[in-house]
């Protein structure tokens, strides 16, 4: 496959053979939200992701635009020179603080310029540094004397600092915007990196020394954006533009900001970037912050033990100097008590309050900070006071908490782009950043173009799906419904129930238009036993587990046996606090399938929605591939094949002492893929890697995941797999090898413990949604169409990936799926793998579209969280965590009951 010379942003040499079996993929910008692990040591010989093996054909071509950024590299036989920076005060102390450097060596190149012959420099912020050439030593001491006009000036101990009385004081205060601090400044030579490494990796020749040159690269446009006074977050910028804000309720903003970096791929080098969004407090007085950020009314209303963890290590400018601190902390006594000694030239100190001290001697007006806790700039024992009413929260300070559910889908909806907009923002992006003027990108010898690449991509058919009374249909637009239609294996509900936890909704009408449509649709249900059974009016106030508790005797007590099912209304809609106690009461307790509804608007639309769903989880199927029939030639139904999706859930951000939840869902009754069931364990906090697949307990048994799935498949087949195909969520490319090494590992030895004759053959995926590349029609507003698959010119100049947009993006815009193929025994061809992962998305049970990634990896997504609601969690907005007073307590896993364990309990 070749494009021609134009499209190579350097004249290379024809590439050297490359092994047709591996290559190795250097960590790139795709984030898993976990942090990496430690690969376990091993004897054996360590897999490699696989080279790709070609292109697919199958399809309708079509044009598209990416945003990616062609990039020409003219000094091809530069090298790099990377440079170990520290920094010291004037006493030696190591400079431990983050912010400073980039000021303090600014200071330095402004400085000392000639003795640096006038190299330009890429400095991360804390102890590297680059440079295009050699600096004229390998070791070089500087130092320079820095204007602190935002200093914290806490050290002395008095509520304002120095501040003396009339004219001192005014000669102080002016005296305090020219504050120095002396700085060393080591500078040591570190390693040579060869720009030569880029072009190496752009033929498939990866080392460490490609992955740290474009490292390199991307450090010189965080230290373009650090120029421009930015808020970094790993190598995506966002300014201090107010009309890039978002207000998300809660005294929390969303903050629209650019993504950038650079990527080897088989058309050259280029430039990824992409709008990405991050949250930050809202800047402003902090009176109104706390307020918003509490929902109260007034600043007597607000909690200030509450305010106490939120305000700790913001950032503040005080009025009137504009002087900035960082909070540490609130006075315990109102401003008006609050006491602090202060001292005056030729005068005994005298203690006096914060609030008498301001306005009788600064001569403020604080009305409101009067009976209000002070803000603490200062230490805890050297503490500096200042009225609340004086402080404003500084710009651009990242929001980390987790967001509460109305948050989040605020985000979601106010943060949504149209194609044809998010080009035009990118567009503007590029002339705004001016990269051709950055000096250090100049003295590289890198240009970028301002013009989106063009791909080729091939739109796949849909997938024929079979549905009730034999009927065969292809989906359009990736959509179909069952308007005038039947489920093609509708279940029989003769003997369930119905609870009501306080939901305000005609639940009579409810029942009789929910028996009505699943008349229509083929499932036939009867009337619930006893009508209603209503929440008893002394529960509400109760705990939830208690009001579930109750329900669940009051259950027991009018009905006369175990229901088929369970029919629950919640009086929430999104975040309901009984709804993880009722899952974990009938899934692991009573092995119930329940099904949980919130009723807003109903109509037959959500009343489908909602069989669909009950349909599922008792073992019926509302629709699946024609191509699953025995006698299909599809890819699966010749060979027994198992298809496994996994997953790892980790705590909301600041709960670092909640387990980390595994999912993996396999599927069962072979030839068929649309039907599966769930094994899910915890494990260690943040831990990505999946350490539960293969497990001896004392017995000597294996009680891992996998042959737990193994057995159900044995017995839901009747046959063994001979294949197996792995689709992975949420790991990032540096965590490629540890899958192939550590999961993969697990898996095989499972398979080795239950029968040691047994060798099937494997072939490892890994889905990623948490990228940056999107892609746009050349002559349309609209998104890509469905089925759209791109494997050229922006993959992997050698591994085996490829995009896929699956689904129909009817929403902002489309984000594709990238699948990574790691490792394929079982030989499948480019056409055939992207056939299947295709087909794979419209196997969803709880909806009538196609998914954005394949459904096992949807399922093991679902599992994950619903089991997660078993976990005795606290969750006050946010607020608890092991950084604000000790750890969140929670309770091991509890089992499924046997007799939901083998069902889609998570539809």
């Amino acid at each position: 496959m070749g494009y021609g010379e134009d499209d190579s942003p350097v004249d290379l040499p024809p590439p050297p053979p490359i092994p047709a079996n591996v290559v190795p993929i250097k960590a790139e910008s795709e984030k898993s939200n976990s942090p990496e692990q430690p690969v376990q040591k091993s004897t054996k010989p360590k897999r490699l992701p696989m080279a790709r093996r070609g292109i697919g054909t199958k399809g309708q071509q079509i044009t598209l635009l990416t945003n990616h950024f062609k990039v020409a590299l003219s000094k091809v036989d530069g090298e790099f020179f990377h440079y170990n920076v520290e920094l010291f005060y004037e006493d030696d102390r190591p400079v431990d603080g983050k912010g400073v450097g980039r000021k303090v060596l600014d200071k330095v190149y402004e400085t000392y310029d000639t003795m640096l012959s006038n190299k330009q420099f890429a400095y991360d912020g804390e102890k590297s540094l680059f440079t295009v050439g050699p600096l004229p030593q390998n070791k070089m001491d500087f130092t320079v004397v820095l204007d602190e006009n935002s200093s914290n000036r806490a050290s002395n101990g008095n509520s304002g600092g120095d501040e003396e009385t009339n004219d001192t004081d005014r000669k102080r205060t002016r005296r305090s915007s020219y504050n120095t601090k002396t700085f060393k400044v080591v500078i040591s030579y570190a390693a040579k990196i060869r720009m030569q490494a880029i072009a190496e990796a752009l033929r498939g020749m990866e080392s460490e020394k490609s992955q740290e040159a474009l490292r390199v690269l991307d450090i010189i446009l965080r230290q373009h954006a650090a120029k421009r006074n930015c808020l970094l977050v790993r190598q995506s910028f966002f300014d201090n533009d107010h009309n890039s804000f978002t207000d998300l309720g809660g005294g929390v903003n969303g903050a629209r900001g650019f993504h950038s970096s650079f990527r080897t791929t088989q058309g050259g080098l280029s430039l990824n970037i992409d709008v990405t969004t991050t949250m930050i407090y809202r800047p402003g007085p902090v009176l109104d912050f706390l307020c918003n950020n509490q929902n109260v009314r007034n600043p007597r209303e607000i909690r200030w033990d509450k305010a106490k963890r939120t305000l700790k290590n913001l950032r503040v400018k005080v009025a009137p100097t504009n002087m900035e601190y960082k909070i540490s902390g609130l006075s315990e006594l109102p401003c008006s008590q609050q006491l602090f000694t202060l001292k005056k030239k030729d005068c005994e100190p005298e203690d006096v309050t914060v609030y008498d001290y301001f306005i009788r001697t600064r001569r403020m007006n604080i009305d409101v900070s009067q009976h209000l806790p002070c803000i603490n700039v200062g230490k805890p024992k050297r503490p500096t006071y200042i009225p609340v009413e004086l402080c404003t929260l500084v710009p651009l300070q990242r929001y980390t908490k987790a967001l509460s559910t109305l948050q989040r889908s605020s985000l979601v909806e106010k943060s949504r782009q149209k194609p044809n907009e998010r080009m035009r923002v990118l567009t503007d992006a590029l002339k705004k950043n001016r990269y051709d003027e950055d000096k250090m990108l100049q003295a590289s010898g890198i240009s970028i173009s301002t013009q989106f690449t063009e791909v080729i991509g091939r739109v796949l058919t849909a997938p024929k799906l079979t549905i009730g009374n034999g009927g065969d249909f292809f989906p359009r637009n990736a959509r179909w419904n069952f308007n005038n239609k039947t489920l093609v294996e509708p279940v029989t509900i003769k003997w369930w129930a119905v609870v009501n936890f306080s939901a305000r909704c005609n639940t009579r009408q409810l029942i009789d238009d929910l028996i009505r449509c699943g008349h229509q649709k083929g499932v036939e249900i009867s009337a619930p036993y006893k009508d209603v059974i209503e929440e008893n009016r002394q529960d509400m106030r109760t705990s939830p587990q208690n009001r579930v508790r109750k329900m669940f005797e009051q259950l027991e007590a009018r009905l006369p046996g175990e229901p088929q099912f369970l029919l629950c209304i919640l009086p929430e809609r999104k975040n309901s606090d009984i709804y993880g106690p009722w899952k974990k009461m009938s899934l692991a307790d009573k092995g119930v399938p329940t099904q949980c509804i919130a009723p807003m608007k109903v109509n037959d639309q959500y009343l489908t929605n909602v069989l669909l769903k009950i349909n599922a989880k008792l073992n019926g199927m509302n629709s699946f591939l024609t191509a699953e029939h025995p006698s299909s030639p599809f890819l699966t139904s010749k060979t027994p094949t198992l298809i496994l999706g996994m997953d790892v859930s980790h705590g909301s951000p600041g709960q670092s002492d909640v387990p980390s939840i595994a999912a993996v869902v396999s599927s069962r009754k072979w030839p068929l893929i649309s039907r599966y069931r769930a094994a899910v364990r915890t494990q260690s906090p943040k831990t990505e890697m999946i350490d539960n697949l293969f497990k001896i307990n004392a017995e000597g048994k294996d009680e891992g995941i996998i042959q737990e799935l193994l057995q159900d498949f044995w017995i839901s087949s009747n046959r063994r797999p001979e294949q197996i195909v792995i689709f992975r969520d949420g790991v990032s490319e540096s965590q490629f090898n540890q899958v192939l090494n550590i999961e993969l590992d697990q898996i095989i030895e499972a398979c080795k413990f239950k029968d040691g004759n047994w060798n099937p053959k494997f072939t490892v995926i890994i889905a990623q949604k948490n990228h940056h590349t999107k892609f746009f029609q050349t002559n349309s507003p609209d998104n890509v169409p469905p089925g759209t698959v791109i494997d050229n010119r922006i993959c992997h100049p050698q591994a085996n990936d490829f995009y896929m947009c699956a689904h129909a993006g009817m929403i902002g815009t489309t984000r594709p799926t990238h699948y990574h193929v790691l490792y394929d025994e079982i030989g499948f061809s480019p056409d055939d793998l992207q056939e299947l992962v295709h087909s794979l998305s419209y196997v969803y049970q709880r909806s009538t579209t196609a998914t954005s990634v394949v459904a096992p990896v949807c399922y093991a997504h679902l599992a994950a969280a619903q089991m997660g609601q078993f976990l005795n969690k606290i969750d006050d907005f946010s607020e608890t965590s092991s950084g604000h007073g000790g750890p969140v307590p929670f309770q091991a896993m509890p089992k499924l009951h046997s007799k939901v364990a083998n069902s889609m309990f998570f539809c």
